[in-house]
């Protein structure tokens, strides 16, 4: 069984309470750590990556970032999934190309640009090439960024997650969902759902599993927590 089916397989006949925990990895040593904590695959944050390199959220260079995904998939053994944003204007072709070439077994995509969200249904069509491209090489993660934008009626999520699931999407992430509505887009959302982690307060992995995530995703929010930590040890190193 390849990499990208093991992470395929561990996205499907989960417990309710028991959802798919991706820790985010913006580097080598910290996907190491994750990996040595006994999780089973990783997921990369694109703005916790950036921050890594030294840019701006949605600044990073494809070419630096496609390098960085690799780094990540060199140290570990278990499967790794990338946020490459919005696809950085590549063609779903070469796109796929570029995460298979840096050993990514899935990949998460969204579907707004400049703080826009995109049309859904030409974003639908375009998913639909990636995934025609990718087979089952690659889980796609298909990012509605609704509530993102301040879109908050939760019917404007779930029509782009069905248009998205037709297109071929193996998962969706309604990003920025409030965990109450959980359970309305679980019923209306066929497969899995991808739900990203208050990482200092808010629900639980567990809690926000039994309210209908499939997997949990923390976005920036561990190496923005590391990098507060390492702000107050350098602190105290000051005479």
């Amino acid at each position: 069984m390849s990499k990208a089916d093991v992470f395929r397989a561990l996205h499907h006949d989960r417990a309710p309470g028991d959802p798919l925990v991706l820790p985010g990895p913006w580097d080598a040593a910290s996907a190491r750590l994750f990996a040595e904590a006994g999780f089973p695959a990783l997921a990369t944050p694109s703005a916790g990556v950036a921050a890594s390199l030294g840019y701006e959220d949605g600044q990073t260079p494809a070419d630096e970032m496609f390098a960085a995904v690799a780094r990540i998939v060199r140290a570990v053994d278990v499967p790794v999934s990338a946020d490459v944003e919005g696809g950085y204007g590549l063609a779903p072709k070469e796109l796929v190309e570029r995460l298979l070439e840096a050993g990514a077994v899935g990949c998460n995509l969204e579907d707004s640009e400049g703080g826009v969200l995109k049309d859904p249904r030409a974003h639908a069509d375009w998913l639909a090439e990636v995934r025609e491209a990718a087979a089952d090489r690659l889980f796609v993660n298909a990012r509605v960024d609704t509530f993102a934008r301040g879109v908050a009626d939760p019917e404007r999520a779930i029509e782009r997650a069905a248009l998205y699931v037709a297109a071929g999407a193996d998962c969706v992430y309604p990003i920025g969902a409030p965990p109450e509505v959980l359970p309305l887009l679980r019923a209306g959302i066929q497969g899995p759902i991808n739900v990203g982690a208050p990482t200092d307060e808010g629900p639980s992995p567990a809690e926000l599993g039994a309210r209908g995530a499939t997997r949990i995703t923390f976005g920036p929010g561990l190496q923005r927590r590391a990098t507060r930590a390492l702000r107050e040890i350098v602190a105290g190193l000051r005479p």
